[in-house]
């Protein structure tokens, strides 16, 4: 999708008709413009700041380095209640819902037509190839993955060497409370793009169910955005983390 935008040249200064700078890409909704990943270990200019990004429709995870953003940071891993993980009795993907449900209803990119992995694809993918007659089924892609910082040249065929990482693992918030919620209110925590990362393969396999007592990506410059990431689920879901988990995200961030 290219937008162009138009100007007639009397209304332009003409000092500024040779700075005019056409901006085109395909944006899903709630994408509010791109930033700058300064100090970040993958190359996407557009990966954005978690407090940039507090509904998640915005691409990627950049690094938090600024000390008054990693001192917000702390505020709000501190502000996080502390528990014990429950037992994972009674645990089933399908407690979260059919996975990459569109009709999740209460998060961004709900019942537009494609599903939620799809989605996530298109919000973090670069250089997007589509099914033919599709403008949802992403068959090829370059991803910068946030995880690790290594570029993925994607293709459907190996669609294992991407997946989507729940940041805070379903198995997680099932034992830190979600076997509680109503159905509903899990299939929303499944398909939350704030919850939600496409990254290496190999990374989310290793993370598995890990809190990030136990497990953190393995490219350093994001560990305090990724804290911040699990935090924001864990606030907006009202779900308390482990005290161990808590201390962890607590040290990425200077704390």
């Amino acid at each position: 999708m290219l937008i162009r935008r138009r100007l007639h040249p009397a209304a332009v200064p003409a000092a500024l008709l040779s700075g005019l700078v056409l901006l085109s890409g395909c944006t899903l909704p709630g994408d509010g413009g791109q930033e700058s990943s300064s100090g970040g270990s993958a190359p996407d200019a557009r990966v954005t700041s978690p407090f940039r990004n507090p509904d998640g429709t915005r691409p990627g995870l950049a690094p938090v380095t600024a000390e008054d953003e990693r001192a917000r940071a702390r505020t709000l891993i501190g502000a996080l209640a502390t528990k014990g993980r429950g037992p994972r009795t009674g645990y089933a993907r399908d407690a979260f819902g059919h996975a990459w449900l569109d009709k999740a209803d209460g998060v961004p990119f709900a019942r537009n037509g494609c599903d939620t992995r799809n989605d996530l694809l298109r919000r973090d993918g670069r250089e997007l190839r589509f099914r033919d007659g599709s403008d949802c089924v992403v068959v090829a892609m370059t991803l910068d993955d946030p995880y690790t910082g290594a570029t993925i040249d994607w293709r459907k065929q190996k669609a294992a060497e991407v997946q989507i990482d729940h940041v805070v693992p379903l198995s997680y918030a099932w034992q830190m409370g979600a076997s509680r919620w109503p159905a509903a209110q899990r299939v929303r925590l499944a398909n939350d793009p704030l919850n939600l990362l496409p990254v290496q393969g190999r990374a989310n396999s290793a993370k598995g169910d890990s809190g990030p007592a136990s497990w953190l990506p393995p490219a350093r410059s994001v560990r305090c955005a990724y804290a911040v990431r699990f935090a924001q689920v864990a606030e907006k879901y009202a779900l308390a983390v482990t005290a161990a988990d808590r201390t962890a995200m607590l040290r990425q961030c200077g704390g």
